[in-house]
């Protein structure tokens, strides 16, 4: 393996470029997320009608991530990553030129299969790097989605507050990221095999892809964003309806949380890099089930906000580590395993959301905090997944011979 006082200029240049794609991703699906009242009025989508509209992206995001694994078998990641994140920036802005129904349904679809095939190759591209480096750098790369997902709800604030239509918002924004995002691509690179070429997984050793090892990466990732999608969708109603807070209130949670998985992953590769990638998820397992547990027991907002602040600090963790110990497990056929495994974002988050509300109608919406904590905690189980020395080299004891702890 290439040890990280060897990375050269070619490598940092293609950390910096994918840097700049995970950014711009997280501005682009922000700014569709956080207009979706103005989508609705724009479109005259009716509130039963809605979840159908917001059940299609990630369901066609799940299919967009299969299709990527049949194309990387005969294509880099880079050239779908180079492909797919135009299409996302111009189909955010078919949303918001759009007027009727059909318009928007072909907009989100097209943005739906390029999210897919966007997340797939930017990760299978984050994972080649990280094993090229030696060293954890993956938690970088989602801090970067995590600084343009505030971007763009910072944008988004900025059109609604001054009512600008949508197209009006999003043309200066795909004006700027889309020539930025054509020009980094020239750098995007992958990380090498140890003989100098760049590893491909169709002939390296160990290439089979077996799914029962996976299973448990694939639980830990729809772990998680079942508990991103309840702070997502519930945080403001929960904050305002059960603990009593102000409508202005309301609105910081999601805010708090956003910086705090910031913050925990601009820090998070120096503490995987310290302690092990094994050690830095049960950590934030279980600061993100005391977090849920603070929220459900909350007798305030203040109190609230403190235990959405914690969930944001311990769930930024654990999918970017999920996608490195996928790489870990599979060397030799890493791309597809993450293709795989990225399924189960999209799986989370279509659970996460109605299953919080269906158990807040019948049960509580306290009560049904706790469902995401028992999962989350769940992930202390599947914990040694993340070890630098898989199952498959023997049951986790035998070490193979790696600077890769992340």
């Amino acid at each position: 393996m290439t040890r990280p006082g060897a990375v050269g200029p070619g490598l940092r240049h293609g950390r910096a470029s994918l840097a700049l794609s995970f950014g711009v991703q997280g501005v682009a699906f922000a700014l569709l997320v956080t207009r979706i009242p103005a989508l609705q009025d724009q479109y005259g989508i009716s509130d039963g009608l809605l979840p159908v509209f917001l059940a299609a992206v990630p369901i066609l995001a799940g299919a967009g991530s299969v299709l990527t694994e049949k194309v990387v078998a005969r294509v880099r990641p880079g050239v779908v990553l180079r492909w797919a994140q135009p299409l996302v920036l111009l189909s955010l802005l078919g949303v918001g030129a759009g007027r009727q129904l059909w318009h928007i349904a072909v907009a989100l679809g097209v943005f739906g299969l390029a999210v897919g095939a966007l997340d797939a190759s930017m990760n299978m591209m984050g994972v080649s790097l990280q094993r090229a480096y030696g060293r954890s750098i993956m938690l970088g790369f989602h801090a970067a989605y995590s600084l343009g997902g505030i971007a763009g709800a910072s944008l988004a604030w900025v059109g609604a507050r001054w009512d600008l239509s949508l197209f009006v918002s999003y043309l200066p924004v795909v004006a700027v990221l889309l020539p930025a995002a054509l020009v980094g691509s020239r750098w995007y690179t992958e990380g090498r095999s140890p003989g100098g070429g760049v590893a491909d997984p169709s002939k390296a050793a160990g290439g089979g892809l077996s799914f029962k090892l996976l299973l448990p990466l694939c639980l830990v990732m729809c772990f998680a964003y079942i508990g991103d999608s309840t702070v997502s969708n519930w945080s403001a109603k929960y904050l305002q309806d059960v603990l009593g807070s102000s409508e202005q209130m309301s609105t910081l949670p999601y805010n708090v949380y956003m910086v705090t998985t910031l913050l925990g992953r601009a820090v998070g590769d120096l503490g995987v890099r310290r302690f092990g990638a094994v050690a830095v998820v049960r950590g934030g397992s279980l600061l993100a089930a005391g977090g849920f547990a603070v929220v459900a027991g909350a007798p305030g907002a203040w109190v609230g906000m403190l235990g959405f602040t914690m969930l944001g600090l311990g769930l930024c963790v654990i999918v970017p580590q999920t996608f490195a110990a996928a790489g870990r497990l599979f060397p030799g056929n890493s791309d597809a395993a993450v293709a795989r495994l990225n399924i189960f974002n999209y799986v989370g988050f279509l659970v996460g959301s109605p299953l919080v509300g269906v158990l807040g109608d019948a049960w509580s919406y306290r009560g049904a905090m706790l469902v995401p904590m028992v999962l989350v905690l769940a992930t202390l189980v599947y914990a040694r997944s993340f070890a630098p020395s898989p199952a498959r080299y023997g049951g986790g004891h035998e070490r193979p011979r790696t600077a890769d702890v992340g």
